[in-house]
């Protein structure tokens, strides 16, 4: 463990108060929710740092690949990771394949994509959280590193991440899965998921048997609610949502395609079952929250919860702030019971 992971994570050993105290002496609150204190004090020490938005994708993708390195947890020993490709849209893609050693035959599957804003993020960025799906969820996880903007615009990601479910589906038995396949992933990964469920539902294809939709991206042209009360909450403000976007789709006119805002779909009926998952303080809390109401009046079996005391990306927190990998344990038992119900 190198001497700035030690630094921080002694100092997020320290008492709640102390926490608070060294990030603005009070409490955070926003819209009636409480933000966990060692996420307050990583708060405020990410928004000292020169916002993403600063710099060029690549750069930011490595530099946001360091400060990753600093919160996530460690991958489980119970849990095989083989590194391999599979076939995208438009050529291979590294993937990883995680598979938890007391497997006794296949598993259910679950495809996994990364969050990013499909312009950041590789197959270190959920790591951890992929192994604690594969083992927790005791499932065989499929994660995949989709191509990323702005090299590859929209819709390249959406057109991966259809490409990889369809092979693993075809080649569940090569990959050590059963035929329930599920998709899933966080904010732009959770936006691939739901795209993924409705993109198969269309066309009238074998569709996943679960969407796991982990605080999504929903609407590119949202506003209001949490997008104006949570913009300068780290790690994901407002301005980083937008630039994500702004590298990602061709025009803004892209934004009213299914493709990019799923929430934008007319009729959900007849989708996968879907866990929906929210963060209290995050951009896209309210279009999470707008999603999983459509789904459930949809009549689509969702499962939804908000961790209100959480900001966005609390996947990769796991090794710093205990609520967090908490919340990230349950989301694992939630897929393990539907992807065992039969």
């Amino acid at each position: 463990m190198g001497i700035q992971k030690l630094i921080v994570r002694a100092l997020l050993q320290l008492p709640d108060g102390a926490l608070v105290a060294m990030s603005g002496g009070k409490p955070l609150t926003i819209d009636g929710r409480t933000l966990d204190a060692r996420a307050q004090f990583l708060a405020v020490q990410g928004a000292k740092a020169p916002s993403i938005v600063t710099l060029d994708p690549v750069t930011a993708r490595a530099a946001t690949a360091e400060g990753l390195k600093l919160l996530d947890g460690t991958p489980s020993r119970n849990v095989l990771v083989e590194t391999m490709t599979v076939p995208g849209a438009d050529g291979p893609l590294d993937a990883r394949l995680y598979t938890p050693r007391n497997a006794g035959g296949p598993l259910p599957g679950l495809v996994f994509f990364h969050f990013g804003g499909c312009v950041i993020g590789d197959l270190d960025t959920c790591d951890t959280f992929c192994s604690m799906l594969a083992e927790k969820g005791e499932c065989v996880v499929l994660s995949v590193a989709y191509r990323l903007a702005p090299e590859h615009k929209f819709p390249a990601a959406a057109e991966d991440a259809i490409a990889v479910y369809r092979y693993a589906r075809d080649n569940a038995e090569t990959l050590g899965m059963t035929r329930r396949i599920a998709v899933g992933g966080d904010s732009a990964g959770g936006y691939l998921s739901a795209v993924v469920a409705q993109e198969t539902r269309r066309t009238g294809e074998e569709t996943p048997v679960l969407q796991l939709l982990i605080y999504p991206v929903t609407d590119m042209e949202w506003q209001g609610g949490s997008w104006e009360s949570c913009e300068n909450v780290y790690p994901l403000t407002r301005e980083i949502m937008e630039w994500f976007i702004g590298h990602y789709l061709n025009d803004r006119g892209d934004a009213k395609d299914l493709r990019a805002s799923p929430l934008k779909a007319g009729d959900l009926e007849g989708l996968c079952p879907a866990i929906v998952i929210t963060a209290g303080f995050d951009v896209l809390r309210d279009q999470g929250i707008a999603y999983a109401r459509r789904l459930q009046e949809a009549d689509v079996n969702t499962t939804y919860r908000c961790y209100d005391n959480l900001p966005h990306a609390f996947t990769a927190m796991t090794g710093a702030v205990p609520a967090a990998k908490r919340a990230c344990e349950e989301i694992a038992r939630d897929v393990r019971r539907i992807l065992h119900t039969f």
